[in-house]
This record gives structure tokens, sequence and C-alpha cells, in this order.
């Protein structure tokens, strides 16, 4: 039987072709349907109920505590009863009690509580589960205005944009320096990055333990990197067979890439200021200030033989430390762990390709000089790198 019989026996034109590929969905949403009409046909029921409980959020008002809550569970609840520091508490809620599967509720506790005390928080559901929320330090929640947008504004600036523009201030200087030199700092810079995508990674699997199971926080910190990373790949490739790539190009991908690991410094920046655990600010202004100082010679360092302009560094600068600032209005006002788990995620992937495009120019230069990819001066830079943003990241753990 020659091809052409078998294939001709199911046109590719027919009118009817499509039908195919829609009634596999169709009877799969028909069995679905009818699994959630009628059952699977099991009828022994759980011992025990399955509910799921996640405290997003704990503000301090002048009128008590104002809790908001996610039902993360397959079941609906309800809470019954509030236990503040061991002791029933009446409660309001808004829009009621019962929470349905992924919705929120907000329970509003009159609750006089004593700026500085510890507190824990307890709901008790009707099947008499258990799960607690906690004040670690009692202290008003700052109400969003526009003065404390503009000081979580100030602080992004002060922790991103400034830093990064006194890091790029260092290109003059860099570009005395000879061929083996400029690869030794293309060597420290993928050591800074090294560091950041550690960082970066080791944040997000901390907020994904956070957000809620249902979620799968972890899960997201490696799908937001690896899709990333794919998709900057792929972009990088095009780009390659079109000729278009440079040094000025590198180092907005640096640039682009750091700006997503400042959004989430300053998811955490706001979230400490708005809770309340951050009480050295000051001190964590300036830790962030020296860390992030180093970044602006990554940044920098692939500009070596290009000639750019004032608002190129303008603009570098913006990008690598501008998402900052966006960052703690985020985390000042709409702090949410999964999202943030996920940021993280995307800006290690984001971390990790420029990484590899920077060990591509290394190789590239090395071959073109005849002096060896691995040598002594670039292992000194990567190794600098490495302990440069290691010494002053203990400024800024908090």
């Amino acid at each position: 039987m020659s091809l052409q019989t078998v294939t001709g026996s199911y046109p590719r034109k027919s009118k009817t072709v499509w039908l195919w590929g829609v009634i596999p969905l169709v009877l799969l949403f028909a069995i679905i349907f009818l699994i959630t009409r009628l059952g699977t046909g099991i009828t022994n029921e759980s011992v025990a109920p399955i509910e799921v409980l996640n405290v997003q959020k704990i503000l301090l008002t002048d009128n008590g505590f104002k809790v908001k809550i996610l039902n993360s569970g397959p079941e609906e609840v309800q809470i019954a009863q509030v236990v503040v520091n061991d002791a029933f508490w009446n409660a309001s809620y808004d829009p009621g009690p019962s929470i349905a599967r992924f919705a929120q509720t907000t329970v509003n506790i009159p609750y006089a509580w004593v700026e500085g005390d510890p507190y824990e928080i307890r709901f008790i559901t009707t099947n008499g589960l258990i799960f607690n929320g906690e004040v670690a330090v009692a202290m008003k929640s700052p109400e969003p205005g526009a003065k404390l947008f503009g000081e979580y504004a100030l602080i992004g600036f002060y922790v991103g944009i400034v830093p990064i523009g006194l890091g790029l201030l260092w290109f003059p200087f860099m570009r005395r320096f000879s061929d083996r030199w400029m690869q030794a700092v293309l060597a420290l810079t993928i050591g800074l990055l090294f560091f950041l995508v550690i960082d970066t990674f080791q944040e997000g699997f901390e907020l994904g333990a956070e957000a809620p199971g249902v979620f799968q926080g972890t899960g997201l910190v490696w799908f937001g990197a690896l899709l990333s990373f794919l998709l900057l790949l792929a972009i990088d490739q095009a780009n390659e067979r079109k000729g278009n790539e440079s040094g000025i190009r590198v180092s907005y991908k640096i640039a682009g890439g750091i700006g997503l690991h400042n959004l989430g410094e300053g998811l955490a920046i706001g979230a400490a200021f708005a809770s309340g655990e951050a009480a050295l600010g000051t001190f964590l202004i300036i830790g962030f200030t020296l860390h992030n100082i180093t970044e602006g010679i990554g940044i920098a360092s692939p500009l070596l033989r290009e000639r750019p302009t004032w608002k190129t560094f303008v603009s570098l600068a913006c990008l690598a430390g501008g998402p900052a600032i966006l960052g703690t209005w985020a985390g000042g006002f709409v702090f949410n762990n999964t999202l943030a788990a996920l940021f993280f995620g995307i800006g290690a992937g984001a971390i990790v390709q420029v990484i590899y495009v920077i060990g591509k120019m290394i190789v590239r230069e090395a071959n073109k000089n005849g002096t060896p990819t691995i040598s002594w001066l670039n292992f000194s830079g990567l190794t600098l790198g490495i302990v440069l943003m290691y010494v002053t990241a203990l400024l800024v753990k908090f």
C-alpha cells in the first residue's frame, strides 16, 4: 500500500477535521462534570476534615487587629471562634465567617493591643481545627497615603538607583585596563552575578515555603527561573543571528537581570518596614547601598570597548535600580508571598542567562587574544566578585 493511499483516506483540508481536536476536550469536560455531580462511586467519607487556612496579613489599627485570611484547602471552611493570647474574643467578618475555596475574608478583632508586646491569634473552625497568626512586636501598621508612597519611593531610590549609579562612575577608570584586565573585570562580574543568583534562589525558596501549599511556591521559583532563562536565551540567539550583539546590549541584559533581583530586595524592604521589623531602617539602607554599588561595576564591564553616552548610563541605572522602588511599594502595601516567590524565580533565571552570555564573551576575548580562558587573573576576579558580594551582604541581613 502506498503512502499516498494511506494519507488519502484522511483529507487534510476537510472542513470536519477540526472536530477531532474539539471532541476529546468536550468529552473530558463532560466526564469532569459527571464526577462533580454524581461523585466517584466511593461511599467512604474522609475520617478527618480537610481544611487549610492561611493568614495572609495582620494589620494593627487603632480599633484592633485586621486579619486577612485565605482558604487554600479543597473545602469550604467556617470560622467559629477567635482566640487572642489564650482569651476568646469577639470578631466581625467581611464578607463572612464562611470562606469558600480560594476565597478570602477579613477578620476585624476589637482588641486593645499594647505597642511592643507579642500576640498570637488563633482561629478555630467549626470542625475544631486551629490555625495561627503571630505578631512578633505590636506596632501600628502604616496607612497608605501620598506621604508614605513618597517615603517608600525614596527608600527604593536610595538602595537601587543611587548605588548602581555610583558603581557606573568607575567606568572611565576601568577603560584604562589592558585586555587581560578587561577579562578579569568580566570574570569579576560573573562572580557578582553568581552570588546574586544564589541569593535570589534562597530568598525565593524562603518565600515559597511561606506561601499557601496549594500554589506550590517552591515550584514557582523553579518554573519562573526556567522559563525566564529559556525566553532570554531564545531572544539572545535571535539577536546573534541578526548580528545585533554588542557590549551595550549585554549591559542592558545585566541591568535587567539585576533589576529583577532588586525588585525582590525592594519587596523584602517594603514588607519589613510595613510590619515594623526593620527597626534599624537607616542601617538597612546603608547596607543595601554598599551591597548594590558593586552591581554598577558589573553593568559597566561589557561597555569597556564601547562609547556609551551619559544617557546610556542613566537608563542603565534606572533599569537596574528602578525596580527597587516598585518593590518597596509592592512590599509595603500589597505584599504576597506567592507572587514574590515567582518574581524571585524569574530574576534568578534572568541572572543565570546573563552569566552564560558573559561567559561566552570571556571565551571569545580569550580566543581572540590567545590567552587562557581560566587564568589566575580571571579566577582572582571571579573570587573577588563573590567575596565582595558576600561581605557587603552581611550588612543587609535582618
